[in-house]
């Protein structure tokens, strides 16, 4: 089956910290294939779970390896920040687990676009449904617009030398394919393998992907508002991938854990430092080197 090698990251730790032993509902926001829901499920028979997505070829998947827990699933397509407006019983919520990665599935598919690796289209779309993919964005958009979001979201130093590279290559010939966006990477940034360094192109199509699928919006204000809403002792995990969503997270728990405003704290914060993979677990799984857990109970 399709998605039977997919590794969930840290996912003794986010049980550890979903304190899943106990009954009642557990919403997975980030539904993927469903390797964090399946291993909840098993393990305990009286979890009910919600599960929802932005990608439906993911939620075929996940519906295909959880289908033996039918009685106890409720899977949507969405995207998480809908949540919210779902006839949710939030009384009964006991844990909430936001994943914030980019699936292997996903990133293995040339035709997604997700990576430089491979040859496909410039897709990167996680919603198949939405109209905006990254080849229409490189024709698109203005060059201080692409140098923006090259900068905020990849945090990459030639930001307006490969906007302008874009926007004077585009005139000749439009963008479609990965190998373009990937051989013009190397030409601006005059690329050499160094160790430890990651290559530009990971910068590039990071941004070209947050942008796309709007990942960083209103994160901040969705974790407020599940925090709100979870009773006493309910318990959040986040899992981030990048900065840009880590520091959301951190800052956002942070405040909620402080008091402010006029208000007493309403989290406990249960990771004093972020939860990282073993050693172990790297080796296993290389591409979960960069995985931050953070977790928090609500008081």
């Amino acid at each position: 089956m399709i998605g039977q090698g997919h590794i969930p990251v840290l996912l003794e730790e986010v049980l550890q910290h979903l304190n899943i032993e106990r009954e009642g509902i557990y919403i997975d926001c980030t539904l993927g294939l469903g390797g964090h829901a399946s291993a909840l499920l098993q393990r305990n028979p009286g979890a009910e779970l919600i599960g929802l997505d932005r990608d439906e070829r993911s939620l075929q998947v996940a519906r295909e390896r959880l289908r033996d827990f039918a009685d106890r699933i409720q899977i949507f397509h969405s995207d998480f920040r809908f949540l919210p407006e779902l006839e949710v019983d939030f009384s009964r919520v006991k844990g909430v687990l936001v994943d914030l990665g980019i699936s292997s599935f996903q990133l293995d598919d040339p035709e997604r676009g997700f990576s430089f690796n491979q040859e496909g289209p410039l897709d990167m779309r996680m919603d198949q449904r939405a109209k905006t993919t990254a080849a229409r964005i490189l024709e698109k958009y203005s060059e201080p617009h692409l140098a923006q979001v090259f900068f905020e979201y990849g945090e990459l130093r030639q930001s307006r030398k490969l906007a302008r590279a874009i926007v004077s290559k585009r005139k000749i010939r439009k963008f479609e394919s990965t190998t373009q966006l990937f051989q013009i990477v190397e030409e601006v940034c005059h690329w050499r393998a160094q160790k430890g360094k990651s290559h530009p192109a990971a910068r590039v199509f990071q941004a070209l992907r947050i942008e796309i699928n709007q990942e960083l919006q209103d994160l901040g204000d969705f974790l407020r508002e599940i925090a709100d809403r979870l009773p006493a002792g309910g318990r959040i995990a986040f899992i981030s991938f990048h900065s840009l969503e880590d520091r959301i997270v951190k800052h956002t728990l942070t405040d909620l854990a402080s008091d402010g405003e006029g208000r007493s704290p309403i989290l406990k914060i249960l990771t004093k430092k972020p939860i990282t993979p073993s050693a172990p677990e790297v080796e296993a799984n290389f591409r979960s080197r960069s995985a931050k857990l953070r977790a928090a109970e609500k008081l």
